[in-house]
């Protein structure tokens, strides 16, 4: 039935089959033979194993082949070098267009992968390598589990993309390892950024029965289950409570994903449901459930956007449209840092623990220099204290940051960012005093987040050198860079931005110069029409619930005291000048920031009185559906008169930057597919900014 019904489609011709070829090995200390599956779809570690109809059809092959066969003693399941599995083929998913397909695709892989468990003989998964959604699955269904110590990451995504852990996931982990770790790879990794864990997490949380160094992971793997299979280790797991502890867990990611999605992505309270009720059901009711969550989830709107997002971040992420052959790139051989400040020091830990060249800051006075130098120590001292450096490494990125009071110092540099205070007559001194000490090809990148680079270069002889180079705070958190190019920034600086970028393990996107460029220039928008409705008499709380259906990480208010509302303000005052019609300025909003006030909120997340008198007193409230309506129809026109400009090449830029620089959740897409399939770009601009079916369903 699968091979007729899945193997002959046509969509799926263009599968990347994962085979699943069997070899035997004879286990030490005569514990017998082993058939030993390894998972290998051709390609080396740079295209993942991944799980397609065919793929699922290769390994039930080879599960056929160990069945009938009476002389081995277990089968064992391990992957190509440095990759296990990656899960589903994305592919493939986004192509169905039937409930009843999309649901036999979750029941095949549960058809499948269950054989592992139910074997005449134990089974064993050697994860030695990346392992993620399905790949973690095909390990659960295994009896034992060893792990590699070189695991850079396993992670069950499904939920970040729009989907739950279909294939056993939700059922098989909890019951292993119980509600609560279980829940921290289904539910929490996945709404901090789709974090992974490593191998040696993976062990401690219990997910792994025994871990080993990479070297000889397999040989030593193949030792243990031996060991195992004669009696000589027992494994003992402890039993999952499915009591209170299982309730409480499961009530304590509800109120997570309640605070940080507001009800937005239906994948995490499904999932949710599925863990919750696991703890009761039978495998066959759990896996029948997961069927028909991962069917439904399949058949909607917020898979599709998943994946549409998914494809720019791991796609046009990794090609950013209308950079300069990179082959025109310098060599960043040494960084200089102007500034000494909390930005400038986290920018010279990112330069010396990327590119391991020496970074330089500069400062006005000697003890604003050692701050920064001492910051940048510290933040090393403290990885190395949670083994993310060894003694060694932290040591040697200790001795690349230093600092100096005179630009003569960078005399030799190849690459210096300023991050100074944000006023432009500030930056083109900084400029102006640098291009009297490097040298005519040394980069001159400015971290401002809406000045004009243009303007920043216009004094200097080589202006073609000024790039903007827009970093994110937390530096080391959100991978956005906003490369900036001037009009007079020549290839070669720009080049050499993206090359730089890129070894920082960024995610660039090639910005025109326009003021606050692309995710401050939108968030400000968003930030400006909601203020607007404060002032106009709308209460803060109105306001703030009024952004919930978006699922932002945090609601605008909350945003504004994360960024700091002075900078807002001055961001803002940007913008108005250049567009007074779409940025007014607020009296009430400046003599908030006047009166000092951080933010709307106290320390325990009640509203300040003081700050709510400065805002209030308007006499045209709206409620919370008018202000929603107003701010989306605010974006859609900016969004609009951006894509008209030529701020970024496409509309996928604009995603790409709002996903990766203001978290913008995956389950929408981006800001522009949100806008298209709720009706607003067409009413505000006549057009779509997409194609139909693109980050939605095919109608």
């Amino acid at each position: 039935m699968w091979r007729s019904l899945l193997a002959s489609e046509d969509r799926n011709a263009d599968e990347v089959v994962t085979h699943a070829r069997v070899r035997d090995v004879e286990l030490p200390f005569g514990a017998g033979r082993a058939a030993l599956i390894t998972l290998d779809n051709g390609f080396d570690h740079t295209k993942p194993n991944t799980f397609g109809p065919r793929g699922l059809l290769a390994l039930n092959d080879a599960l056929d082949q160990v069945a009938v066969r009476d002389d081995i003693v277990a089968v064992g399941v391990t992957g190509k070098p440095f990759i296990f599995a990656v899960g589903a083929d994305l592919k493939g998913v986004s192509s169905l267009k039937e409930h009843e397909e999309a649901r036999l695709i979750g029941k095949l892989g549960h058809d499948v992968f269950r054989r592992l468990g139910e074997l005449d003989v134990p089974s064993f998964a050697y994860v030695n390598g990346a392992a993620m959604g399905g790949g973690v699955e095909v390990a659960l269904h295994c009896t034992y589990r060893t792990i590699s110590s070189g695991v850079p990451a396993l992670a069950l995504p499904e939920a970040f993309l729009g989907l739950v852990p279909g294939w056993g996931g939700t059922y098989l982990l909890p019951r292993l390892i119980g509600a609560e770790k279980a829940l921290q790879v289904i539910i929490d990794n996945p709404l901090a950024q789709n974090r992974a864990i490593k191998g040696r997490q993976a062990y401690d949380l219990g997910i792994a029965d025994a871990i080993f160094e990479s070297a000889d992971f397999l040989e030593e793997s193949l030792a243990w289950t031996a060991r195992v299979l004669n009696g000589d280790l027992r494994i003992e797991r402890p039993a999952a409570d499915t009591g209170k502890a299982w309730d409480d867990a499961v009530a304590q990611a509800r109120w997570t994903v309640e605070g940080k999605l507001h009800g937005a992505a239906p994948s995490f309270t499904r999932a949710l449901d599925l863990v919750a009720a696991a703890k009761d059901r039978t495998r066959d009711e759990g896996f029948a459930a997961e069927d028909e969550a991962l069917a439904d989830l399949i058949m909607s709107d917020e898979l599709r956007a998943g994946l549409y997002a998914f494809d720019l971040t791991q796609k046009r992420a990794k090609r950013p449209a209308g950079a300069p052959g990179k082959e025109l790139a310098r060599p960043v051989t040494k960084v200089g840092v102007v500034g000494a400040g909390l930005m400038a020091s986290q920018l010279a830990l990112l330069f010396a623990r990327r590119l391991e060249v020496p970074v330089l800051l500069t400062d006005l006075d000697q003890d604003r220099l050692d701050r920064g130098v001492a910051y940048a120590h510290g933040e090393i001292d403290k990885l190395q204290v949670k083994g993310r450096v060894s003694a060694d490494r932290a040591n040697r990125l200790k001795s690349l940051i230093g600092g100096s009071l005179t630009k003569d110092a960078f005399a030799d540099a190849d690459f210096v960012i300023e991050a100074v205070f944000e006023e432009m007559s500030v930056k083109q001194k900084v400029f102006a005093e640098l291009e009297e000490y490097v040298s005519p090809e040394c980069v001159l990148a400015t971290n401002t987040s809406s000045l004009s680079v243009t303007e920043m270069a216009s004094g200097l002889r080589h202006p073609e050198r000024v790039v903007g180079f827009h970093f994110f705070n937390p530096v080391a958190v959100l991978p956005l860079l906003e490369i900036v190019r001037g009009e007079k920034t020549g290839d070669a600086a720009l080049a050499t931005a993206f090359a730089a970028g890129k070894r920082l393990k960024k995610s660039c996107v090639l910005v025109k110069d326009a003021p606050a460029f692309v995710a401050n220039r939108i968030l400000l928008r968003l930030l400006a029409e909601i203020v607007q409705t404060v002032d106009e008499g709308t209460p803060i709380e109105v306001a703030e619930r009024a952004a919930a259906p978006l699922g932002l990480p945090m609601p605008p208010f909350v945003l504004m005291g994360l960024v700091g509302p002075a900078i807002a303000l001055h961001v803002n005052e940007t913008l108005h000048g250049a567009f007074p019609n779409r940025f007014p300025l607020s009296e009430k909003f400046a003599a908030f920031v006047a009166a000092g006030k951080t933010g709307v909120y106290r320390p325990d997340f009640t509203l300040d009185p003081e700050a709510v008198a400065l805002l209030s007193g308007g006499t045209s409230p709206s409620t919370e559906e008018q202000v929603l309506d107003r701010a989306l129809r605010a974006l859609a026109e900016e969004i609009g008169i951006m894509l008209d400009e030529g701020v970024v090449a496409a509309a996928q830029d604009i995603d790409l930057c709002m996903i990766l620089g203001a978290g913008w959740p995956f389950h929408l897409g981006g800001i522009t597919p949100y806008l298209d399939r709720a009706g607003i770009a067409e009413a505000v601009n006549g057009h779509r900014f997409l194609e139909p079916g693109t980050a939605s369903l095919p109608r």
